[in-house]
């Protein structure tokens, strides 16, 4: 082969990889295990761009190294094939999900063998395959059929609970539970009916039905999660969302709170991702507290974390949703009540608790007694009060908290100073508190913040009016999804209405075929039109997009098992993944789902591990490298980038695909689009240069770049190398063209060490100098330091810097290269194998032995020192490690050159800095 043929390279020895399925994965006990995974992509229509394989290099090179590193190593991919993008499609042009899906899946797959992925495809699983979401389906009834003993920190069976109810009630029971389930004997429970006694198992099921403010978009007549709403419309098509009451499956993810937090500490996981997940789940020491309210048979609860500032409460404010909301409200202020509950309550949670600026209330006309002081304090409505975090009900203390603050100035209400200190986020510059801990309040006077809370708790038990509690600010999730193309919940309903979950036998219940993929004209979803699921009375909603996401993972492990999720031996050897990368966007949805099902999956016996991801690496985004031509105000002229100034020009994106080096190509240009066609140009020195400028990778700004652009142009290989080179992989970075060159000459001068001007391979079995081996071993250790500590853009200019440093030694040496290659291989995999393979070897690198870095390589035997004579570097003179300073000094003195520079002096003082300098003062 004359040249570097990269294509012929890279195609030939990604066939043979697939031939010999040298990346299958078996349970190979003989071996150490190392388990890679990418999270999986969602099949989108448009294919990958260059920012997505990011993350998936990172992961195979890790994966490469630690297969020749002795590992047997299990790195998978699938994709996350169901969900909302595919059923859009379908309403628009009437074809099937399953259709476009199946071509977006082969458009994906495609693009990802191109670049020479190490993946296991053998395990490849896809989220809407029956038998995938067969197992979906199961955990769901799993979770139906289990609640949380609070005593045992576990998921146990919904027949065990049954069996204490029957003996001796549930006055024992300590479980995570409905907050309104009644306390019954033995008795009680024996003469409830069956429907009765279901409804009450739905309290406890960890799985349930119940009456939930949800986010609901009529446009795409489904619910949507908080995460999934951005000012008050959907992420995704940017429809109005309105917040409303549904009958909801719902997941009781609050009975592991305390499992999800304290298993943050055991897992190597970007700070900030960790904080993410604290902040969502809110564990708040506190008390709940309960204020009568004046004049009618009601009361607030209030969770606070700071009971002992009741005495400054000077207003309640309660959620836009709370169920008393009209029974507060008197009649004269109706009107403007409901106005204010329509616009607050169809704000999105996560709207309402990120705006701190706005400030918006209504008055209910009512009044609760401060039961600290029997003082009178008026009822409010506020947005910022959320139904699900507490009680939906906040005791306002204006002068230690912001919000609180903001609101008694907007609506002129007291401000009853504090002490300041922990917990306040007031400050002297508003207003200058009084000393001791409350005004009004002696009992509390004189204590340090925790001991005045202690102190109230037990005033509001002894006198029965609250008591000490824990509480989080997660909520419980919403599990249905009002729409087509997902699991299919695999419930019927009796004739009361009560849910019935299919057995174990029944599951998959497939997703049936429909004749439209849009709710029925009744506003059923769209599995409302199917005669089949509608007779037999089946559950119409779907699961969320998380579902099927959510333990993945483990199918992986053991993804052709029909009997089990996955079997026993497989899981107990993979056990948990050992790295998983992806992006922080999935910090409080994906990452904390799948944490919570783990767990479950722990109790009830089905995997050994607590946590799921043992580490985890979020990529920084690869943004897109824009690049503008400069129109002249009414006219089809462009300036180019130096000389818009002149002119009165607007900046247009232009496609980054016909600009190279910010040099346009303005025939390309002129066929770029038809209102482009009559163009010209004003140039400088010949060329247009276009401007740039760094942003997002959007179709809509044409700075997207195919990797199979690239691919095409430069080689799988150049890609790999020069996305990891790019930056470090956490890091934000924007993609640059530009610089790849750098990074494919790197590559050829590679195969031009191995081959000689002719195109033949010119390798020497001689031994190698000394300088060879310092090159190669100083490349070893680096490289490998790198990868075991993920930073792998430093490793790339490791290799650059070793082979410049061979080329000048004119090294051809089999013992050098052969070692570099290995080393190369898991970044640059095609030419590594196919060098490797020219060196005569008969079997894939991939089975060859890592090379173990020798420390004598790089222990040196001598310093050039540099000789300073009164403060000039004149000499420079390599000598012995081994002399001591006397003997550098005579050495230095009997030295020709140095002699020269002394004319004949004595020098008044050596200096000798042990391998720094000599100094000579005349």
């Amino acid at each position: 082969m004359a040249d570097y043929n990269f294509q012929e390279i890279e195609k030939k020895w990604q066939d043979k990889w697939e031939a010999s399925k040298i990346f299958e994965a078996d349970t190979n006990q003989s071996k150490p295990k190392y388990y890679a995974l990418d999270m999986f992509p969602y099949p989108s229509g448009a294919g990958l761009h260059v920012g997505h394989p990011l993350g998936y290099i990172a992961t195979d090179i890790v994966a490469r190294y630690k297969r020749i590193k002795g590992y047997n190593v299990l790195h998978p991919m699938g994709f996350d094939s169901f969900g909302l993008p595919a059923e859009q499609y379908a309403m628009q042009t009437g074809q099937h999900p399953a259709i476009t899906t199946e071509q977006n899946i082969t458009r994906y797959k495609e693009q990802l063998k191109k670049i020479g992925f190490s993946y296991d495809w053998s395990r490849e699983v896809r989220t809407s395959n029956a038998d995938y979401y067969k197992w979906t389906q199961w955990i769901f009834t799993q979770l139906f059929k289990h609640w949380y003993n609070k005593d045992k920190e576990k998921a146990e069976p919904i027949v065990d609970l049954i069996k204490i109810f029957e003996t001796s009630g549930n006055k024992s029971v300590n479980a995570v539970r409905d907050e309104d389930t009644p306390v019954f004997s033995a008795e009680d429970w024996k003469k409830l009916s069956e429907r009765a006694k279901q409804e009450m198992l739905l309290k406890y099921r960890l799985t349930f039905l119940s009456e939930t403010m949800v986010n609901w978009c009529p446009e795409l007549g489904t619910v949507l999660a908080n995460e999934e709403v951005k000012d008050g419309v959907s992420e995704r098509g940017g429809y109005p969302v309105i917040r409303k009451k549904m009958l909801q499956w719902s997941m009781r993810i609050t009975a592991y709170a305390e499992r999800l937090l304290a298993g943050l500490d055991t897992i190597d996981w970007p700070e900030p991702m960790k904080e993410m997940q604290r902040n969502w789940i809110g564990k708040s020491l506190g008390a709940e507290l309960t204020f009568k309210v004046e004049g009618k048979d009601l009361e607030l609860k209030v969770f606070t974390t700071r009971i002992d500032t009741t005495f400054g409460v000077t207003f309640v404010s309660i959620a836009p949703e709370h169920e008393l909301i009209s029974e507060l409200t008197t009649p004269n202020l109706k009107a403007e009540v409901e106005k204010y509950v329509e616009t607050a309550k169809n704000r999105s949670e996560r709207d309402r608790m990120s705006d701190v600026k706005t400030v918006s209330g209504q008055f209910t006309g009512s009044y609760v007694i401060n039961p600290f002081n029997e003082e009178r304090i008026p009822i409010y409505i506020a947005d910022y009060v959320l139904s699900g975090y507490g009680t939906g009900v906040v005791m306002a203390v204006p002068s230690s908290d912001t919000r609180d603050y903001a609101f008694a100035k907007h609506f002129n209400l007291p401000i009853i100073p504090v002490q300041e200190g922990e917990g306040s986020d007031i400050t002297k510059d508003d207003f200058d508190p009084k000393k001791g801990t409350m005004i009004n309040s002696a009992f509390l006077n004189g204590l340090t913040v925790p001991e005045a809370i202690k102190k109230a708790i037990e005033f509001i038990e002894q006198k029965g009016i609250g008591k000490a509690k824990i509480n989080f600010k997660m909520r419980d999730s919403i599990f249905g999804r009002q729409r087509y193309w997902g699991e299919p919940i695999p419930v019927s309903y009796d004739n009361d209405g009560m849910p019935v979950i299919f057995k174990d036998s029944e599951l998959p219940l497939i997703l049936p075929p429909i004749d439209e993929y849009r709710p029925t004209e009744a506003g059923d979803p769209p599995l409302g039109r199917n005669k089949d699921f509608v007779a037999k009375n089946i559950e119409l909603s779907t699961m969320p997009g998380w579902a099927g996401s959510s333990w993945y993972y483990l199918r992986y492990m053991d993804p052709k098992n029909s009997d089990r999720l996955v079997g026993k031996e497989a899981e107990k050897y993979w056990n948990q993944v050992d790295l998983y990368i992806g992006g922080a966007e999935h910090a409080t949805g994906h990452l904390l789902y799948s944490r919570f099902w783990n767990k479950f999956l722990k109790d009830i016996g089905y995997v050994s591990s607590e946590e799921p991801f043992a580490k985890l690496i979020n990529q920084g985004m690869i943004q897109g490298r824009s690049n503008f031509v400069y129109r002249i105000k009414g006219t089809q002229k462009y300036a180019s980038y130096n000389l818009r100034k002149q002119y009165d020009t607007t900046p247009l994106h232009v496609d980054v695909n016909i600009v190279n080096n910010d040099v346009l190509d303005t025939e390309a240009f002129k066929a770029w689009r038809p209102d482009f066609a009559e163009a010209e140009f004003i140039l400088e020195d010949g060329k247009y240069i276009c401007g740039s400028e760094v942003e997002k990778m959007s179709k809509s700004l044409y700075n997207v770049v195919n990797p199979d652009d690239i691919v095409a142009k430069y080689g799988a290989d150049t890609l790999r190398l020069y996305e990891m080179f790019l930056g470090p992989l956490e890091q934000f970075k924007p993609w640059n063209t530009n610089g790849i060159e750098g990074v494919y000459k790197f590559l050829r001068k590679l195969w031009n060490l191995c081959h000689d001007e002719n195109g033949k391979l010119n390798i020497s079995d001689t031994e190698p100098t000394k300088e060879e081996y310092k090159a190669l071993h100083k490349t070893i250790k680096k490289v490998e330091e790198d990868i075991e500590r993920f930073s792998f853009n430093t490793s790339v200019s490791t290799f650059m810097i070793c082979v410049n440093e061979l080329s000048s030694l004119k090294c051809n040496k089999k013992k050098i290269l052969s070692d570099l290659l290995i080393v190369l291989s898991p970044y640059a995999p095609h030419i590594a194998e196919e060098l490797w393979s020219e060196f005569g070897n008969k079997e894939s690198i991939l089975k060859a032995t890592y090379p173990a870095f020798r420390q004598e390589y790089l222990t040196e035997e001598s310093f050039e020192y540099p000789i300073s004579i009164n403060g000039k570097m004149r000499v420079k003179l390599d000598l012995p490690l081994s002399l001591t300073n006397q003997q550098i000094e005579e050495t230095v003195l009997s030295n020709d050159q140095v002699q020269k520079w002394l004319e004949g002096k004595a020098p008044k003082k050596v200096i000798v800095v042990p391998n720094k300098i000599v100094n000579l003062v005349i």
